[in-house]
Formats: C-alpha cells, structure tokens, sequence
C-alpha cells in the first residue's frame, strides 16, 4: 500500500504502508505509544520512500494508480512519478494554467491506470493515454464564463467524468459553490459533491439529487468507501463516515488531527479496485504536515480511537493519495514522445506514427 501527498512548500512525500507483525512489546491495541512521527509502533509503519521539491511552486493536487503517481502544481505542470523505482520520470505541460485536479482511470482488471485526466484554473481539462502519457485530447473552456476546473472525477466505467468549477454555485438555489466531487465506490451509481458544510448525494444516471448530508463545518476532502459509506473531512478537523442509505454518522474520529484534514484515502475496499478485504483501514493527512492511518474497527463511542501509525513531514499538506494495489516493475513504451502538442509525432523503431486527436470517450482506447 502506497501514499503520496503534496505540500503547499512544493515537496511531495511518498510511503509504503507496511503491515508489522505483533510483538510482545507493542501495545495490544495496535496503535503506537503516542507517536513519536516515525510510524514505528503498533500494527503498521509507514516507510518513507522519497521526498523532494518537484515542482516550482505548491502542489494542488495528487492522485495515484498502481504503479504510477502524478502531481499537479500551480507552476501549470504535472510531475509523473514511477512508484516502483522511487523516481520521477517526466512532466506535462501546457495545462492551461494552475493544474487544481488530476485523476486516473483504471479498469478493474489491471493494475496499472489505462487514462490520465487533468483539469487547470483556465478552465482546460485534458485527456492523456497512461502509457507512455501521450496527450489524446484537450476541452477548453469546460464551464461557463470561464472558470476553472475546481476538481473533477473519472466514472469507474471510463466513459464520462464530471468537474465542478471555480466560482459556479453548486445549484441554482445555492449561494455556495462546489468544491469536491467524486463518484461512489464499486459501480459509480452515485456521486458526491461537496459545498461548504453541505453534501450532496446524485444519482449518476440522471443528476437527481437523492440524499444531503450536513456536517458541522466546512468539508475539504471526501473518500468514497464500499457499502454505501463516504468517509469526509475538513475544518472541523475530524474524520467522519456516513452511512449513504440513511443519512447518518455512521461513525466519527473527533479531533483525528490538530489542524484542518485536507485528505483522506480508504485503502482496502474503495476506488481503488482491489480485493484485500473492506475498507477499515483509513489514511488522512492534515496541513500540520501530519499523516496518519486509522483501523475503523477501532472506533467505540465517543472517545477517538489511538491511530495505527502517523508520519510527520513538517510540511503543509494540501492533498493526499493512495493505492492498495499491488504492482510489480512498470516498464513505459520505448519511444520518444512530445507532450501536448496538437498533432503528436511519435518516433517508434518501426516507423512514424501521425495521431491527430479526436473527441474520444476514455473507454475507447481499452
């Protein structure tokens, strides 16, 4: 299991999350003896595997998929990085402006991602083939007026994303715009998009608005979880479940961090498309720099339940990423390619290849 995290100093920080076998001198509960930020104690540890100033200016956003993790900054540049080398191995330009949002899809029987998405502050959401990260296609001005991409979400069939935009109310009868959407666990039926404190359910057929949920302050990050299960975070500093069907808590981690909690990852039983069991097993980053992972079976009442592992950067962690699926060595086509050009040339050792893009859905390049 991987995480990545970005920083508003420019850093960005990768860990392997490792199971740690019991010992007679660990604490039965699992959860280390307070802390000390290297992740020694308890049932895990968290590994780190790199940390460096990628970009030229704050990391916006982060997203991860098998093997490959990718960064958006507000220098308009998107840094890929190959997981199982520790390395990065190549960048993305011509954004459109500050990149606020990048997500992968994956199709559920492989482990590598097949499509990278990638939305700007100018309003630019672009389309990339994963491998070798040739760009496909570009849709300008996605929103109206001209706003930004705020973030968006990739439906697990890969046939359609949505984006909410910067500045754009999230309903006619809103005074609040969207700042968070994301697709449900499992099949995508529904999707979620937060406004301020206020949560609302969709379904994806249609756009009807079937649920709301209300937290008590502002919510900044959500992470869809299986069984109708969303997991948020945000201003109230706490980590909060929410059974989908009723509209309730179904559980809540109060106090998780000291300051705001700006990203969480389910790992097990989430987006992420593997099978090692449900998702107890919760991560979230808060812009004290601090990482931690949370068991969800360890919650009971209203006292917060000791954290598995936590992993302080000392940095102002904007965003936070993650996979719990496993990968071996990923190898990119051998090929010198040309980033985001509007006709690519592809130089293989057979010959010349000529793509001029076309409108696309992300499921015809399977």
């Amino acid at each position: 299991m991987v995480l990545v995290a970005g920083s508003y100093e420019r850093f960005i920080w990768g860990f392997s999350l490792k199971t740690l076998k019991p010992t007679s001198s660990q604490n039965p509960s699992g959860a280390d003896d307070g802390g000390d930020g290297d992740g020694d104690g308890g049932g895990c540890i968290l590994k780190p595997l790199f940390s460096y100033p990628s970009h030229t200016s704050s990391i916006k956003c982060v997203a991860v998929s098998g093997p490959v993790a990718v960064s958006g900054g507000a220098d308009d540049a998107v840094k890929i990085y190959d997981l199982s080398s520790c390395s990065e191995i190549g960048s993305l330009t011509d954004q459109g402006g500050a990149v606020t949002a990048v997500a992968f899809y994956t199709p559920p029987a492989i482990s590598f991602p097949r499509n990278l998405v990638t939305g700007s502050d100018g309003g630019v959401v672009s389309i990339y083939d994963a491998d070798p990260f040739v760009h496909l296609k570009s849709v300008r001005r996605v929103h109206r007026r001209g706003a930004g991409v705020g973030d968006l979400t990739v439906h697990p069939s890969g046939r359609l994303a949505l984006t909410v935009g910067r500045g754009i109310r999230a309903s006619p009868w809103s005074t609040s715009e969207a700042s968070v959407v994301r697709y449900s666990a499992g099949g995508g039926d529904l999707f979620f998009m937060a406004a301020e404190e206020r949560i609302s359910v969709h379904n994806s057929e249609d756009a009807r608005e079937v649920a709301e949920l209300v937290a008590e302050k502002k919510v900044l990050c959500v992470a869809p979880a299986l069984n109708n299960v969303l997991i948020t975070g945000g201003e109230g500093r706490d980590v909060t479940a929410w059974d989908i069907t009723s509209g309730k808590v179904a559980y809540s981690i109060k106090e998780a961090h000291s300051a705001r909690v700006k990203g969480l990852v389910v790992l097990g039983g989430g987006n992420s498309g593997d099978a090692s069991g449900g998702p107890h097993l919760l991560a979230s980053a808060a812009t004290d720099g601090v990482i931690r992972v949370w068991d969800a079976r360890m919650v009971s009442g209203e006292k917060p339940p000791p954290h598995l592992t936590e992993a302080k950067t000392k940095s102002r962690l904007t965003c936070l990423a993650g996979s719990s699926i496993k990968f071996e060595k990923w190898c990119f086509c051998s090929m010198f390619w040309v980033i985001h050009s509007d006709t690519l040339s592809l130089s293989l050792s057979t010959g010349d290849l000529q793509l001029e893009p076309e409108p696309i859905s992300l499921s015809s390049w399977q």
